[in-house]
């Protein structure tokens, strides 16, 4: 499906027929799997709900401490790094550390301290789930095309040592919390306020409890989510503006002048009022979005407005991201990086379906808030510090990688870091 009319009538106005992405999972077998990517009707809806009051943005701008706590790590590393070794840097690899330890200090209250330990146990798991799927591609369709076949003989789409470790880390963070009474700024403290009382606050509404499965599965999905996709962006922003130093110029200069204008701080405000960076960081998504298409799968039969086709019960419509956001007639010149086609002038211009990072509609992505602000601060504080430029190692243009349904970089984004 390619038009952005269309595109909203089957996302928003008529999403009940389409409520499904049709990933697979095993509730039974596989606990981390249910998660609310992936499972569907009534427990999906149910799970929203409760769900959903934890990522408005007053929850997330509680978490903003722990993020820019992270941010400080990020560029003292990177200082020391520079300073004792060398100014070519691989950026990918050392903002999934940024990443990873943003995720384990918000979702789990764990300091992975990845810029000292890049090879910590959270961190290689993490790399694991991404890197070494337990099935091939092939048998990964088999499984989503017949899941209760594959649901009946017990296969399982999470590798089982990740599987483990990250039960195993939910559970003990669950139990030293209540054992121990300690209360966070964080996911994991609102999970536990659902799962113990139903309600974010103690005089607030009755939403519904969750199990331990449920949790288990929501911290897992939300790792999952965070740490490779919002390091691949922020890679490929700084990769854009090293070869864009007039836009990088224009960035800098942007976050400076916002920093001077709160008083040298990265507060929530500070944050959300760097405008020049938010378009580099939305035309980022538009080149490279990290993920290339969107799939759902029709609930009921369905005709096609203003045409006789029907789709069937079953059939799945697919929705191609990277290939709408590189329209000419949404994008002209749409391999040219142009952070002002993100001015409010430019965005009203076209359809607003024409731009989907995150998808659209009640399936969304929950936690696009979360990872914008994590990208923003981690940006801002490198721009706000190093200059980037390309060097002999900058491959040009990036390569894609083919093992991984996120459009990460194939072999790396090397980079030349200079002080400022």
């Amino acid at each position: 499906i390619f038009d952005p009319t269309l595109i909203k009538t089957l996302l928003v106005k008529d999403f009940h027929y389409f409520p499904n992405r049709g990933v697979y999972f095993n509730e039974r077998d596989d606990p981390l799997s249910a998660h609310m990517f992936a499972i569907e009707g009534q427990k999906w809806r149910t799970l929203r709900t409760k769900l959903s009051p934890t990522f408005t943005s007053g929850r997330i701008r509680m978490t903003l401490p722990l993020v820019v706590e992270v941010s400080h790590r990020l560029t003292d590393h990177l200082r020391d790094a520079i300073h004792n070794s060398s100014d070519v840097v691989e950026m990918h690899d050392l903002l999934s550390r940024y990443t990873i330890d943003v995720i384990g200090a918000c979702a789990f209250g764990i300091e992975c301290n990845s810029f000292l330990d890049p090879n910590n146990e959270f961190r290689r798991y993490g790399k694991i789930a991404f890197d070494k799927l337990p099935h091939s591609p092939l048998v990964v369709y088999l499984m989503k095309a017949f899941r209760a076949h594959a649901n009946a003989l017990g296969m399982k789409q999470l590798n089982e040592d990740v599987s483990s470790f990250f039960s195993k880390v939910v559970k003990d963070t669950v139990e030293y919390r209540e054992r121990e009474q300690i209360v966070r700024n964080d996911f994991m403290d609102l999970l536990l306020k659902l799962k113990n009382t139903g309600r974010l606050e103690a005089d607030g509404e009755e939403i519904g409890r969750l199990t331990f499965e449920e949790i288990a599965a929501q911290a897992f999905i939300f790792f999952t989510a965070g740490y490779d996709t919002s390091s691949t962006a922020m890679t490929y922003t700084l990769y854009e503006l090293a070869l864009n130093q007039q836009a990088q110029e224009k960035a800098r200069e942007c976050v400076q002048r916002t920093l001077d204008k709160y008083g040298g701080s990265l507060t929530y405000e500070a944050v959300s009022d760097m405008p020049y960076l938010e378009q580099c960081i939305n035309e980022t998504l538009r080149k490279h979005p990290p993920v290339a298409l969107l799939e759902r799968n029709a609930d009921k039969d369905y005709r096609i407005p203003d045409s006789e086709l029907v789709l069937r019960r079953g059939q799945k419509i697919i929705i191609p991201i990277y290939a709408i956001h590189h329209d000419e007639r949404y994008f002209p010149e749409p391999e040219a990086y142009r952070p002002e086609r993100f001015t409010p002038e430019e965005v009203a211009k076209r359809p607003s379906h024409a731009y989907l990072p995150f998808g659209e509609g009640p399936r969304i992505c929950i936690g696009m808030r979360f990872g914008s602000l994590q990208a923003k601060v981690g940006l801002a504080s490198l721009l706000n510090r190093f200059r980037f430029t390309t060097c002999d190692r900058t491959q040009i243009p990036v390569q894609y990688s083919r093992t991984n349904f996120i459009l990460g970089p194939a072999n790396g984004v090397w980079l030349r870091v200079e002080m400022l």
